[in-house]
């Protein structure tokens, strides 16, 4: 196997009663590192302080992760503009604010009959909201929904 020493130096392919024996010595643990190598790799750590550090590393990593979050609006194909304009304010807020925003439009009853009166308000609403947003999925329908999701634009305006 190929060892490398507490110091991170490697120190050749030795047999594994030499890899033992020399981590006796340093009073530190003998550790696998890579088994699929060819040699397979091993190394003189301390295991307990090595699983701390990796610990530490996720930790953090978690950390700076941002979570994206989704906000809906939700309108019918009779909202009029005034009512429209409020939920479109709100959306405005929240992609400023980096998260997504998802537009579903309900169809109830016969609405589901004029599905381009819902299109073009979408169409709309992604106008509105073009300097803060990018379009992320176009508008399709589900059921008797249709949705339609912004992102937040790369470079916000201001």
């Amino acid at each position: 196997m190929r060892l490398i020493d507490e110091n991170g130096e490697n120190v050749g392919i030795v047999s594994i009663t030499e890899a033992r024996s020399a981590a006796e010595n340093a009073g530190l643990d003998l550790v696998e590192i890579a088994p699929n190598a060819d040699p397979p790799v091993c190394k003189i750590l301390d295991l307990g302080k090595y699983i701390f550090e990796q610990n530490k590393k996720d930790r953090q990593a978690k950390k700076s992760q941002t979570k994206v979050e989704l906000k809906e609006i939700r309108l019918r194909p009779k909202t009029n503009e005034h009512h429209r304009g409020f939920k479109v304010r709100d959306a405005r807020g929240w992609l400023q604010k980096g998260m997504k925003v998802k537009v579903t439009i309900r169809f109830r009853g016969r609405e589901i009959t004029y599905p381009e009166i819902a299109l073009q308000d979408l169409k709309e609403i992604a106008e509105e909201l073009s300097d803060v947003s990018t379009i992320e999925t176009a508008p399709n329908m589900e059921g008797r929904a249709m949705h339609l999701v912004l992102a937040p634009a790369k470079e916000p305006a201001k």
